[in-house]
């Protein structure tokens, strides 16, 4: 087994929740594969807000979805 040493700022720490100073690899993905969907997330929802997607129905993005499809069918 091999050994990754990793230096992270005292926020990152933080940021992560991490409590202790040794992970396994696996552990380590999660965390930051958790930190970067709750992210993409956050900047999703941030989107749809600036252009007034939150406020769509779910036949709107129904309708939506379907015209993305068939132009893709279209198109290629």
């Amino acid at each position: 087994m091999k050994t990754l040493n990793i230096a992270i700022s005292d926020v990152e720490y933080t940021k992560f929740g991490i409590t202790n100073n040794v992970l396994s690899f696996t552990d380590f993905i999660d965390m930051v594969s958790k930190e970067l969907i709750k992210e993409n997330l956050e900047a999703t929802v941030s989107t749809a807000n600036t252009y007034g997607l939150s406020s769509m129905t779910i036949d709107e993005i129904t309708t939506e979805v379907q015209a993305v499809r068939q132009n893709a069918k279209i198109n290629n």
